[in-house]
């Protein structure tokens, strides 16, 4: 399920009595993150905003009981950045925390988009290899100002204007109630000095643009500006936290999430005025963090008029929404995931947007035929997606049936079919994940046999 929208930060008081790491500790408190949360991967460019997130959270991991490992991308865009690699690994090191640095090796003309969008990509995949429950990034209300101004700037929606969350999926920003400027004199403090990009100060970077040359002339008119735009952050945010409780109060709407997928009933909603219909299909797709424009998501729209089941409609940045069986589906597109042999004692792995456990056991007296967890006698079992011609007997059926139609009947979208889990033992397609159990190769009650389980999806 994606949690609620949390509430936009607000700057946090600083009585002088209350200490910044007190403030730390009760900022994280007001995150309300899932309490399951215990490892934590801290993303330290090596600049003093995440020098000052790593040490606050090394002071407050015992209160939270956190387990931190600390992630630095070298992105090999200018000759320092091997030697502020060397610098982060030595301040985790000199806290006693592990330390990963991944070597991007962009190359000196890499434009900034392109920067962040590997640095993103290769702090989940690290948060994956390493087991971590989520991402925490040093962004803070200066660069909330910069974010919801460049938004402004770009046309955005109210959604768009609300800036960034506090906690979205696995990323976590738990000082966006801090500024710049009592971070980095917190973290002088501390004798600890931080590396600058100066990337960070050429204009010919947007970002850095408004910080240096737009911002200040504002502030020489309205010096108040960032509490304005924080202002019209906070009610972008309510408008965006009110759309997101009224998905699950509009009639008919039966929205339904599994991981990053959402649906809703196709026809309550094309029955919505046009204005409105817009608005719902944009905050559908927000909720699983895919963000639509007015032009993107009337084109969803038409889809939806329309009414033509089965068909596909692209969204940009790997999204796409499908219409099929009465409901309008948003989901990520994914490759089939390459075939996957299930041996050894035990195992897990990620496959495609599934994760796969395997194991050796004593099988129970009986088992469903539609489950998600089969029991295998035999070795060499094969996890793939569905091949064409693919044929299943059901378990205590008669006859042999095309897997294509098992997935029909069971309600699987076209898109979601090339990648669905089929497990194949000795040439034969023996089971379809959740959705029918083959005969053969079906273990007695207490004989040692292979257990697979499937979830996500």
């Amino acid at each position: 399920m994606v949690p609620p929208i949390p509430p936009f930060p607000a700057a946090l008081p600083a009585p002088a009595s209350l200490e910044l790491p007190v403030r730390f500790t009760q900022a994280w408190v007001e995150l309300d993150c899932p309490p399951s949360w215990r490892r934590l991967l801290v993303a330290v460019s090596g600049g003093s905003d995440s020098l000052a997130l790593l040490h606050l959270l090394y002071d407050a991991r015992a209160h939270h009981r956190l387990e931190l490992i600390v992630a630095h991308a070298d992105h090999g865009i200018h000759g320092e950045s091997g030697a502020i690699a060397r610098r982060v690994v030595e301040a985790a090191e000199a806290l006693g925390l592990p330390v990963v640095v991944g070597r991007l090796m962009l190359g000196s003309g890499t434009s900034e988009t392109r920067a962040r969008e590997a640095r993103q990509e290769w702090l989940e995949l690290t948060r994956r290899s390493q087991g971590a429950d989520a991402v925490a990034f040093a962004h803070h209300q200066d660069d909330q100002v910069e974010t919801i101004l460049l938004r402004a700037l770009a046309g955005s929606g109210p959604a768009g204007l609300a800036g960034m969350l506090p906690w979205q999926g696995t990323r976590v920003r738990p000082l966006l109630g801090f500024r710049k400027a009592e971070l980095a004199t917190w973290l002088e403090a501390r004798g600890i000095t931080g590396w600058e990009d100066p990337a960070n100060a050429d204009p010919a970077h947007d970002r850095s643009w408004l910080r240096t040359v737009v911002l200040p002339l504002l502030a020489e008119k309205a010096p108040t500006v960032g509490e304005r735009l924080l202002r019209l952050g906070r009610q972008a945010a309510d408008g965006r936290r009110a759309w997101a409780a009224a998905l699950d109060t509009l009639p008919g709407l039966d929205v339904q999430e599994a991981g990053r997928r959402i649906s809703v009933a196709a026809l309550p909603l094309a029955a919505y005025d046009s204005a409105l219909a817009v608005a719902v299909v944009q905050a559908v797709a927000r909720r699983v963090g895919c963000v639509l424009g007015p032009r993107r998501a009337g084109r969803v729209l038409r889809l939806l008029v329309a009414g033509r089941s089965g068909r596909v409609l692209e969204l940009g940045a790997g999204w796409r929404v499908e219409l099929a069986f009465g409901r309008l589906c948003f989901h990520r597109s994914t490759p089939v995931p390459t075939p996957l042999v299930v041996g050894g004692s035990s195992g897990q792995v990620r496959w495609g947007s599934w994760q796969v456990r395997w194991e050796r056991g004593a099988a129970p007296a009986s088992g469903r035929r539609d489950g998600w967890v089969g029991w295998f006698i035999g070795q060499g079992a094969v996890l793939r997606g569905p091949a064409p011609g693919d044929r299943v007997r059901p378990l205590g059926g008669t006859g042999h049936r095309a897997v294509v139609k098992c997935l029909q009947e069971a309600r699987i979208e076209r898109s979601r079919r090339g990648a669905w889990p089929v497990v194949e033992l000795d040439g034969r397609v023996l089971w379809v994940a959740g959705v029918c159990r083959g005969e053969g190769a079906v273990p007695s009650a207490g004989e040692d046999a292979l257990r697979i389980e499937v979830s996500g999806g």
